[in-house]
């Protein structure tokens, strides 16, 4: 697939990576010199200095052959002409990065006027996203499959959980679980674990299942989820806004802390129901004086990573009971895992999930990758031309690595077995490690 991307700051640039890996063909446009010279070292791109507004641009870019366009440029009104103009020019699919909240109600008109395919809103994504983590609050991170009838859920497995020492299969029949382990994370390898896999303190396990197995394998084991009532958010952004509004209309009582003034005053117009206070979200003093220890949730979401790390610790330190930190930069997340933060949200990596799936095709329905794309978790429609249906699994000479985790048909949500099989229609979740999956056929060789 031939793919221009506009734009290549953070987001772009980590777009073009993941693309030109995944063997797209991928030119880049930006003005900026510096932006371009990195891209250029260091990724198999091309790379064009110039306006993606400016038609000669797009035309030397081969827009007329291009299968897609993607803006993501730091203006939305930029992104969206880009992705006019480009239809204008003939290229088949346009994605535009639209982040304003003054959009927000207006963006099906704006796609249907711009003939964009595809709106990303990353602000309003990462807010989404950290309300499903207070929905389930003894998760790390919380996804959501098959229409929210499938859940995938990341915990921290603690020294004092019955699950320490045991092999996965022992588990499963000890505990009559029907929830999978999916995925473990152990000293930063990923590993995609059989029925012999021994759980280990301090592992990080992705569980997959129906939300209420889900919540009663975590009371099993002691992670049991509280309900969130007081939450605080440190940082008056975009996704304060979107996340403010969201959790207001959840019920949950909002704090707002915002060191610009001018902001403070916009906040209390934009979310009346919140209470908004002008301060400084690292100033241990006035979180104390706003009553910290009693915060069901705290949440960093300045646009300064290193503010956002102080804050959470700050907060942990002083008794918030679940804290959750913004980081732009994917090489610190790990560093804030390690720190004791509760989770960490990527609006960059989760940018990235949105584009890379529909790139994969209308056969993937949702896709999570983890660790920079070591492991991916994908839901894919089975399509009636699929060679692999109505074929026993174990049948499937699956390579290793790979499981199918989930089937979803109808109103029935099995964890498959060796003599399951896979019907039209279902939707079919797969986890895979160091492989791009974009249909079932991918996945196995029928044996």
């Amino acid at each position: 697939m031939k793919i221009i991307i506009i734009g290549a700051g953070k987001v772009g640039y980590n777009l073009a990576e993941n693309l030109s890996k995944s063997n797209h063909d991928v030119i880049i446009i930006d003005k900026n010199y510096a932006a371009l010279s990195k891209a250029e070292e260091n990724l198999e791109v091309l790379c064009i200095k110039g306006s993606g507004v400016s038609t000669n641009i797009l035309m030397e870019a081969g827009i007329e052959t291009a299968d897609l366009l993607i803006a993501v440029t730091n203006s939305d009104e930029v992104n969206m002409v880009c992705c006019l103009t480009a239809k204008k020019l003939g290229v088949k699919h346009t994605i535009a990065r639209i982040r304003d909240h003054e959009y927000a109600h207006e963006l099906l008109l704006l796609k249907e006027e711009l003939g964009l395919d595809l709106i990303i809103n990353p602000e309003q994504a990462a807010a989404d996203e950290i309300a499903n983590v207070l929905n389930f609050s003894s998760a790390i991170n919380v996804e959501n499959f098959a229409k929210g009838r499938v859940k995938m859920i990341e915990i921290k497995v603690a020294e004092d959980m019955p699950m320490v020492g045991m092999r996965l299969k022992d588990i499963g029949s000890k505990f009559e679980s029907s929830v999978l382990v999916g995925v473990v994370i152990r000293d930063d390898e990923v590993i995609v674990p059989n029925g012999d896999f021994i759980i280990n303190e301090n592992d990080s396990i992705y569980l997959i299942g129906q939300p209420s197995h889900l919540y009663n394998f975590c009371k099993v084991f002691g992670k049991v989820p509280h309900k969130i009532r007081n939450v605080m958010i440190v940082g008056g952004g975009r996704i304060a806004v979107y996340l403010g509004k969201l959790l207001a209309e959840m019920g949950m009582k909002v704090k707002v802390i915002e060191i610009d003034r001018e902001k403070c005053i916009q906040l209390s117009e934009l979310i009346p129901e919140a209470l908004i206070i002008h301060g400084d979200g690292t100033d241990e003093e006035l979180l104390r004086s706003e009553n910290i220890d009693e915060m069901d949730a705290f949440i960093a979401v300045t646009g300064m990573d290193e503010e956002n790390m102080m804050a959470a610790l700050i907060a942990k330190h002083n008794g918030a009971k679940k804290v959750i930190s913004k980081a732009s930069r994917t090489n610190y997340i790990s560093i804030i895992k390690s720190l004791g933060i509760d989770s960490v949200i990527s609006p960059k990596q989760i940018t990235t999930n949105q584009i890379l799936k529909y790139v994969r095709g209308n056969s993937v329905e949702s896709l999570y990758r983890i660790i920079e794309g070591q492991a991916e978790i994908t839901e894919i429609i089975a399509e009636p031309e699929s060679k692999i249906l109505n074929t026993k699994i174990k049948k499937l000479g699956l390579p290793k690595d790979t499981i199918i985790a989930t089937i979803v048909r109808k109103n029935e949500v099995v964890i498959p077995h060796g003599n399951d099989i896979i019907k039209e229609g279902d939707r079919v979740i797969v986890i895979s490690k160091n492989k791009n999956i974009s249909s079932l056929d991918e996945v196995a060789a029928v044996s």
